[in-house]
């Protein structure tokens, strides 16, 4: 297997391949001195590492005997032996790389060995799981280890307490799944105190099933939000409005990137509709935005695909693994318009105030690697957004599962018959059957065909991560039916029953083709493991989802010259090039869409960053406000000059009387200068002539220093003007972001374009923050009577 493997590698991985394979054979030499030590020597082997590197030894230098002793840890605590496959993936992820690994090839087991190594530094690794359950489930497994040789491991689940959370993240190795460490990153920057953060600075993280957390949920952010009031009423006017618009005539929807807009005949019907000249108006902007929400989640989202009606709620389903996402809402007004769409009660709408994407908030991470069967297609993302390489393992027995040329129907209703065929076939020989669906409404759709020929199966449909692994679990028992979502269950082994590799194991059925190869690779990779027998097969059709919306007018044309026999099966041969072309095209848009985003957020993320900075150093107890407030009075009085002394205008036109108004906002001073065109010609000669003023003011300001009480008000005060600033920033940012895309066809850069305004909005945001806390040092002086 290890010779087919290196095939597929080129020359500087065959390299690293034969360096590990030296590595494995070190690590293998120690095996008999390690089999030998107590467990007390065994474990005390922790103290010397540490120690080791304390005196300025690298994880290089001790990784070879860290690795040894782990496996001796896992075969005395666990009665497990890593093979040396696990230990060339153990050393892939050590260096900050991807492991590729096929299911069943042991890559829990393979996570002990690099977090163990990393632990030692005593900065904390995070080990990164796809749900609850599978965070729980290798804290307990692979936890029996690490705590065997002395070290501490803890679990961070929404569900714990800030006190929970804090001591989970001291711990040495902690689990948990990722959404969560971003919130608890964002929650600590909302913070009023030191006491109420929980996370330290970032060291090393694993994150198993890498492609889904990076990949598959890098499209939507990480949000917390506050309630901000809304129109009832105009969400449902909006919503039975949208009803009456006709696609090309009054809006446009492009599919692939699921976006909508309005064209000039529906903004003109709008306006008739709703009796206003020009919707563009600033005073029609909240018409406008509920009109646009309405438009997407007519168009755009479909029930029981996007999200399914629960108790009169709407419940947001997760698309690639069918799971309904507990306590997720959309943001911005749009799940208040599905809710209008479905006639619903409007819940009140929710206002950002703290957002991060996925990439931003793993690219905080100094080290950061991963695991996952399915990497290699997506090779170039991972390094472009992550720097980190592809390296596929060998496996520890060879893969002889066989994998069945896809077969393509005329409509859907042929394919789902043609499925139920395969599924009678099989059934008879008393195979286990994985049926994958891309969505509950497709898994529905599959069980009424199977009932209508009376198969007994199990359906997983938007159950509990648990619930879901003990149902994939037991898929491979003989006779066994199951309809799932693709990837229902990920990071469960379904392992066969008795008599079933006799059979030939486990055959798993696709009904459609994912929008990612990835995904697809993922389903055949439930049959297989570990040498067992299986086998995979797709049926698709010419009526399937990512068809319809990557390759309408191409099939179209398709269509004209394709032979089908009496069954609605395709016979001619280039529909499978037109399918695999197709999900080529997809793959490449979803991958534009994801770096667009990215850039966009790159621009907040500069932002966030010298917010957070400020912030943390808001909070620090001993802070000395008054240093941080001086600088800001002539930040203020700068602006301000900006404003009301405009380029392109004369002295003589210039608003001195606001301009001193402002001023004695921030300057409360009994004897302000007299400004006018006579002695202000630009803001330079502003500053000549506030000089003495401002040098007597700062005077008074150092003069609190030695008021404890007011410096502790001062810091409280900051952080409110700074967050109330940062979330109405973000709501600026979100409408910039909108507008951009409107203004496209103007043939502009879309990415500069927010790069610009953005830093233009960012700037007026801090110097409004600079001059709400110089106004509210000003209040506390005293203002003079003659000053108002």
């Amino acid at each position: 297997m290890l010779n087919s493997v290196k095939k597929l590698l080129g020359d500087s991985q065959k390299r690293k391949l034969k360096k590990y394979e030296q590595l494995v054979q070190d690590i293998n030499n120690l095996e008999a001195k390690l089999s030998d030590l107590s467990d007390e020597e065994l474990r005390h082997k922790t103290i010397i590492f540490k120690n080791m590197l304390h005196d300025g030894k690298t994880v290089d230098d001790i990784k070879v005997e860290a690795f040894a002793v782990v496996r001796e840890a896992a075969k005395r605590v666990l009665g497990l032996r890593h093979y040396d496959v696990q230990l060339i993936g153990g050393l892939v992820l050590l260096e900050g790389n991807i492991a590729e690994m096929p299911t069943g090839e042991g890559k829990t087991l393979v996570s002990s060995l690099p977090t163990y190594v990393r632990a030692l530094e005593g900065k904390g690794v995070h080990v990164i799981t796809v749900n609850d359950y599978l965070a729980k489930r290798d804290k307990e497994l692979i936890g029996q280890v690490h705590e065997f040789l002395g070290l501490t491991v803890g679990l961070n689940i929404p569900q714990i307490d800030p006190t929970e959370k804090k001591l989970a993240y001291e711990a040495d190795i902690t689990y948990g799944i990722g959404t969560e460490f971003g919130f608890d990153y964002l929650r600590d920057n909302m913070a009023s105190s030191k006491n109420e953060q929980v996370q330290r600075p970032y060291h090393f993280a694993i994150i198993d099933e890498i492609d889904s957390v990076l990949i598959d949920e890098a499209k939507t952010p990480l949000i917390i939000a506050g309630k901000k009031s809304s129109s009832t009423d105009l969400h449902y006017l909006c919503a039975k409005v949208i009803k009456s618009f006709q696609d090309t005539l009054h809006y446009t929807y492009d599919a692939e990137s699921k976006s909508a807009s309005f064209t000039e005949d529906g903004i003109t019907k709008i306006e008739d509709l709703f009796d206003i000249d020009n919707l563009y108006d600033l005073e029609h902007q909240t018409l406008y935005h509920y009109m646009i929400q309405a438009l997407r989640a007519h168009v755009a989202f479909q029930c029981d695909v996007d999200y399914i009606v629960h108790d009169e709620k709407i419940l947001l389903v997760d698309i690639f693994t069918g799971r309904v996402m507990d306590g997720r809402s959309l943001s911005d007004g749009l799940h208040q318009a599905l809710e209008a769409k479905e006639g619903l009660e409007i819940t009140e709408e929710n206002q950002t105030q703290a957002s991060i994407t996925i990439q931003n908030f793993f690219r905080m991470y100094p080290a950061l690697s991963g695991m996952t069967g399915t990497a290699k297609t997506e090779e170039k993302e991972f390094n472009r957004v992550y720097n980190m390489e592809v390296m596929p393992i060998p496996t520890n027995r060879p893969i002889i599962r066989e994998d069945k040329n896809d077969v393509v129907y005329v409509t859907a209703d042929a394919k789902y018959k043609a499925v139920r065929e395969d599924v009678l076939k099989h059934n008879k020989q008393g195979r286990p059957i994985l049926i994958g669906t891309m969505s509950i409404l497709q898994s529905e759709t599959v069980a009424r065909y199977l009932d209508e020929a009376h198969i007994t199966y199990q359906l997983l449909n938007a159950k509990s991560a648990e619930q879901e692994a003990d149902l994939i679990a037991t898929a491979g028992q003989k006779g066994q039916v199951t309809i799932a979502t693709n990837m229902a269950g990920r990071g469960t082994d379904i392992i066969l029953g008795e008599g079933v590799h006799e059979l030939g194991g486990l055959h798993v059925i696709g009904t459609e083709r994912h929008e990612s190869r990835r995904v697809d690779n993922q389903l055949k990779g439930r049959a297989g493991r570990q040498g067992d027998p299986g086998s995979s097969q797709f049926f698709l059709s010419l009526e399937d989802e990512m068809l319809k919306r990557f390759a309408h007018e191409e099939m179209e044309k398709l269509n004209k010259s394709l032979k089908s026999d009496e069954t609605g099966l395709i016979l001619t041969s280039k529909v499978h090039d037109f399918v695999n072309r197709t999900q080529l095209i997809c793959e490449g848009s979803h991958f534009s869409m994801r770096e667009y985003n990215l850039k966009l957020d790159d621009v907040i993320n500069d932002q966030r960053n010298v917010i957070y900075k400020l912030r943390n150093n808001l909070l620090q107890e001993d802070i000395n406000m008054i240093e941080i407030i001086i600088p800001m009075i002539d930040h203020a009085v700068e602006a301000i000059s900006k404003q009301y002394l405009l380029e392109g205008m004369l002295p003589e036109e210039w608003d001195f009387a606001s301009l001193t108004a402002n001023i004695n906002k921030i300057l409360p001073v009994e004897n302000m200068p007299s400004l006018s065109a006579n002695n202000v010609h630009s803001p330079e000669d502003l500053q000549s002539v506030l000089k003495e003023t401002l040098s007597l003011y700062k005077e008074r300001v150092n003069e609190l220093n030695s008021h404890t009480d007011l410096q502790q008000s001062l810091r409280y005060v900051s952080l409110h003007f700074l967050d109330q600033n940062w979330v109405n920033h973000l709501d600026a940012m979100t409408h910039l972001k909108e507008g951009i895309g409107l203004r496209q066809y103007q043939q502009e850069d879309p990415t500069r374009l927010y790069q610009k305004e953005g830093l233009d909005i960012f700037l007026y945001t801090y110097g409004n923050f600079e001059k709400e806390m110089c106004r509210y040092v000003a209040r506390h002086l005293g203002v003079p009577e003659n000053v108002q």
